[in-house]
């Protein structure tokens, strides 16, 4: 073995490699980018390694993959909660008529310090979301998110695509804070997503990627005629461009027939990740078998409470099933340890059974099978020698995680985003005894609160922030007027 660069010594592995060994007082050398070795105390480590850091107390696990959310979402948490229309009215009129550039930077930065801090070393967003707004009327937008991505170092597959119809689009652009409306076509969207793939789309070693989105359609969206004509058109391109640049695709919000409708429109395969599937019906887990598309289970999602993903039998039936956080509004947040969590209690509540989804499959939701939904199993996913050096340390010497024994269960019942210590992404220390070098933590949060007071002004909708008082005295949240 060549002399590594560093040494990560005494800690608790769990590899989730094939085998899924948990070590005990392992060892783990990082040459460069990659794993160079793994090894117990009865293997003797390498030598003179340029950095050692000694891990006792913690256990090393892979970096977390969170494989759905919302850019933009960071800088509208906690707005509207509870009145769901209301928030998806308000993530419109923001994203697409009151965000900036400087906004969609903002936003990134904040998101990727709360995912860095939480252990979150990859993770597919939607530059956008709510109501279907994608803010790709320019590259400008998309170029905010992936330049903050760059400098934070994680890596983020930025999803892009059109808007659902009818077009023109209307987008409002600021200069020196005048705002102008511009009429936008799908075409464009389309020239700005290839714009974009083609400058930002190296999620390995650039460790910005990018991939094409496009709305769910449901049956009653595309009878016979020419609105189906029109999506299935809609999808042909995207398609079409998605097979010329050979990069994943997404979709947010399957559910009852939409996945089968999917699959005949002709937007399914092993490329495609499909979020939320609540409820799902026969045809859609034929078209699930039929295609290989992976389904992404956000638990903590409130489509989740409108429906069930049913996690256990997809799983069953030989679905890939990963992890998503669904972004950090209107009511989450990006600590991947809480929504495995309630991913193991959401489907023992509903079997009544507290045998459903042991815990180690729950730690595979957020590592390696979402890896193999990203189609990157191959280089990210677990702790293996020649695999990129994504590697989380988690300190177990807390009053919540003790006694010591049986790491896989402490750390997907117990352990939460505060217990990460040390993030290590290709090979680079990025944060370690929680103190982060490279990143303005003051500025990342200064910024967030400019730009979000400045975007909500600009929507008209700064009372949103109000709580009223049935958020005390009800067993129910009564809506507000909007």
């Amino acid at each position: 073995m060549e002399q590594p660069d560093i040494l990560l010594r005494n800690v608790t592995a769990v590899t989730v490699d094939n085998e899924r060994r948990v070590i005990d007082r392992a060892w783990l050398a990082i040459a460069g980018d990659r794993i160079a070795g793994i090894g117990s105390e009865a293997d003797e480590p390498p030598r003179d390694a340029r950095e050692i850091i000694d891990g006792s107390g913690m256990v090393a696990m892979p970096g977390l993959i969170d494989c759905h959310s919302h850019a933009g979402h960071g800088l509208v948490r906690a707005a509207g909660c509870g009145d769901v229309d209301r928030w998806f009215e308000v993530c419109e009129a923001i994203y697409a008529r009151a965000s900036t550039a400087d906004f969609w930077r903002a936003e990134a930065r904040l998101t990727l310090l709360e995912r860095l801090q939480g252990g979150v070393t990859t993770a597919m967003t939607l530059l956008g979301g709510g109501a279907d707004i994608m803010r790709t009327d320019d590259p400008t937008f998309g170029d905010a998110h992936c330049t903050a991505t760059a400098e934070a170092g994680l890596r983020t597959i930025l999803a892009v695509g059109p808007t659902r119809p009818p077009f023109p689009r209307s987008y409002r652009r600021y200069e020196n804070n005048d705002g102008r409306d511009v009429a936008v076509s799908f075409e464009r969207q389309l020239e700005v997503c290839e714009d974009l793939i083609d400058r930002w789309n190296d999620v390995l070693d650039r460790r910005t990627g990018v991939a094409l989105a496009m709305p769910v359609y449901y049956a009653a969206d595309v009878v016979e005629g020419p609105a189906r004509r029109q999506v299935k058109d809609m999808g042909d391109a995207v398609m079409a461009l998605r097979e010329r640049k050979k990069v994943l695709f997404t979709q947010d919000g399957h559910r009852d027939g939409s996945i089968a409708l999917a699959r005949d429109l002709g937007v399914l395969g092993p490329f495609a990740l499909l979020g939320h599937s609540v409820d799902l019906t026969p045809t859609d887990f034929e078209a699930l078998a039929q295609t290989g598309a992976s389904i992404i289970h956000n638990p903590s999602a409130i489509m989740s409470i409108y429906g069930r993903c049913p996690v256990p039998e997809l799983i069953d039936a030989g679905v890939v099933v990963c992890l998503g956080s669904d972004a950090a509004a209107p009511d989450r947040g990006y600590d991947m340890f809480r929504h495995m969590a309630q991913c193991m209690h959401y489907h023992r509540r509903h079997f009544r059974d507290p045998s459903y989804l042991p815990p180690g499959k729950t730690i595979e939701m957020a590592t390696i099978d979402a890896a193999r939904a990203l189609g990157l199993e191959s280089e990210l996913g677990s702790l293996e020698t020649g695999k990129k050096a994504d590697i989380v340390l988690v300190d177990m010497r807390k009053p919540h995680l003790y006694p010591p024994g049986m790491p896989v269960t402490r750390l997907a019942h117990f352990a939460n985003a505060a217990d990460v210590d040390t993030v290590i992404v290709d090979g680079r220390v990025l944060m370690r005894g929680r103190r982060i070098e490279h990143l303005d933590t003051a500025d990342i949060l200064d910024s967030a609160a400019r730009e979000q007071k400045l975007a909500f002004e600009r929507a008209g909708v700064t009372g949103l922030f109000a709580e009223p008082a049935s958020y005390w005295r009800s067993s129910r949240l009564v809506a507000q007027s909007h």
